[in-house]
């Protein structure tokens, strides 16, 4: 089964590929590498929430945040490359969190990306990771996800 049959069979739809919110592409393809650049996590043009996660931002909206950044980094991946289907391999995935002071659930919050991945593309989603804590992020957004995959030539 394809990827693209797998997102159908989860119910999941990819949004529009979010427009830039600075000077700076979506993603780079060098040979084989696919670097999305960071996602927030929008719909329709609107973040899902705003603020730091640990005061404004519960861990549960935080999870859904980073759910839907990657859903925003893989349509534009899709963009990039015509289908999920030339996706071979999830490589890192980076999250930052916007975290109120002494908030220390980043990887339970970056979770949230990681396993939709995991969902989608099964064994080949398993990929190095880094969670941590931001200050500020763009918007005010609680999450930001950039994605680095392998895809074919």
């Amino acid at each position: 089964m394809g990827y693209e049959e797998r997102l159908a069979e989860l119910g999941i739809s990819l949004p529009q590929p979010p427009k830039p919110v600075a000077v700076y592409v979506p993603a780079v393809r060098f040979g084989n590498l696919l670097f999305i650049s960071g996602q927030l996590p929008t719909r329709e043009g609107k973040l899902l929430y705003t603020g730091k996660v640990g005061s404004e931002v519960t861990v549960d909206e935080a999870y859904q945040s980073a759910r839907q950044a990657v859903l925003n980094a893989l349509a534009i991946a899709k963009q990039e490359l015509g289908s999920l289907d030339n996706v071979e391999r999830v490589i890192k995935l980076v999250g930052y969190v916007a975290s109120a002071p002494g908030f220390i659930q980043q990887p339970q919050v970056v979770n949230g990306a990681s396993e939709l991945l995991g969902e989608i593309f099964g064994a080949y989603g398993a990929h190095a990771r880094v969670a941590v804590g931001a200050a500020e992020l763009p918007l005010g957004a609680p999450v930001e996800i950039e994605l680095t995959l392998g895809v074919s030539q």
